[in-house]
């Protein structure tokens, strides 16, 4: 059986079913296909930040100081393989001249523009979708152990703030602990970000979003997205469907198709990532999301218990877990907070899908025609699924944007 469509959207992260919900708003008939369940992968894993204040993008570090801690293979907030380091070594030379301090801020005056829509974004599909329950209009907190990393960080908020009017309250050790009581009172203070949304549980969010989609007439298939042959069609377990048009947004997978299929050369990495989920120990309560800057690690409030989330690890995609990071900060975790046990048998592994220049890849593929592209967001997939969706569907019908999408298309590398 052949089934035809207007476009045909591949991956049901949050990027691939925001892109799905605004095309079908468009009027056009979408078939959103992915071999798992809508938020079942890399949607699923996160801190669950709708991340307001993220104007920059994370960069590579640049103090010798820092690479040389790093170097030895025990921080807490990044870890390495051997082999995938000296694989993707030209990526990292890309992304570490990206880094630099000029450089970087003018990547910042692009990204920006993303960042600004993201909250109001995500609180009209969440609406629309009858999950305004899975997000709180809270903010978050960075915390700190020692007044040189909160003066540090401090500075670079009042940097975002005199630049792109992201909000920020400075909070001392007694503030700090009457927004959050069961915190360690070892702690001298904190940032609280107030325009950042959060998300209880991301994968129901990114699933929430998905029956939106198919209540206003979109199709989910279950399908393998390497079976894209130009013209396009896809094949699924309900048949081969047909479009004119498709959308690439699988994530970390997308360099399988699109430069392992489809001959191109986008420069893609992945950054892997850990969660685990605890008890709250019996009588202790966290409200916000909360990031031990100094350690590289976030505790999160979420439907299943204490989100604790990990940095980054540089290793192959499909590698097998290598889960230190989780062992090396569940002690300093239980420090901060009261923790119960760990409700999973092992800690979640997902990969975040990274380009050198920090910025995401969304627009129009250089070389097929009606082929579209959506990936690329690294440490903010979910801060702007909603916006990219919102700008691939209006670039795909010919509407005037609502963000200048030039500096995200594909053909700048």
């Amino acid at each position: 059986m052949t089934n035809s469509v207007d476009a045909i959207v591949l991956g049901a992260g949050v990027v691939g079913v925001s892109a799905a919900v605004h095309l079908q708003r468009r009027g056009l008939a979408v078939a959103l296909v992915d071999r798992k369940m809508p938020g079942a992968e890399t949607s699923y894993g996160n801190g669950g930040l709708i991340q307001r204040e993220g104007v920059y993008p994370y960069a590579f570090p640049r103090r010798l100081s820092v690479l040389l801690n790093y170097a030895g293979n025990r921080a807490p907030d990044v870890r390495y393989h051997v082999g995938a380091l000296l694989k993707t070594a030209p990526f990292l030379l890309r992304y570490w001249r990206h880094s630099r301090p000029d450089r970087h801020a003018a990547i910042a005056r692009l990204y920006a523009p993303l960042i600004e829509h993201c909250v109001a974004e995500h609180r009209m599909l969440a609406e629309a979708a009858g999950a305004s329950d899975l997000i709180r209009h809270q903010g978050w907190f960075k915390i700190f152990h020692d007044a040189r990393t909160q003066e540090a960080q401090t500075r670079e908020a009042q940097k975002w703030f005199d630049e792109f009017g992201v909000a920020f309250e400075a909070c001392n050790a007694a503030a700090l602990r009457q927004a959050e009581p069961d915190l360690s009172p070892s702690l001298i203070g904190g940032l609280r970000y107030p325009d950042a949304d959060t998300v209880s549980d991301p994968g129901a969010l990114t699933a929430a979003y998905a029956r939106y989609f198919e209540s206003l007439g979109g199709r989910i298939l279950h399908g393998d997205a390497n079976t894209l042959e130009p013209g396009w069609s896809v094949r699924t377990q309900e048949g081969v469907v047909t479009a004119r048009a498709a959308v690439v947004a699988l994530g970390p997978w997308s360099s399988d198709l699109v430069n392992a299929r489809l001959g191109y050369r986008l420069p893609l990495a992945v950054k892997r990532g850990y969660h685990r989920h605890y008890a709250p120990a019996p009588g202790a309560r966290l409200t916000h999301p909360v990031l031990d800057v100094a350690n590289g690690f976030l505790l999160a409030p979420m439907s299943r218990g204490i989100r604790v989330t990990t940095g980054v690890e540089f290793a192959d995609r499909d590698a097998p877990k290598t889960p230190d990071q989780i062992a090396a900060v569940e002690p300093m975790a239980r420090e901060l907070f009261p923790l119960g046990q760990a409700i999973e048998a092992e800690p979640w592994m997902g990969a975040r899908p990274c380009t050198p220049d920090m910025l995401p890849i969304i627009g129009p593929a250089p070389r097929h025609r009606d082929l579209w592209f959506a990936f690329g967001h690294a440490h903010h997939g979910l801060t702007l699924g909603p916006v990219t969706g919102r700008l691939i569907a209006e670039m795909m019908t010919g509407a005037e944007t609502f963000v200048d999408s030039a500096p995200f298309r594909a053909d700048r590398f």
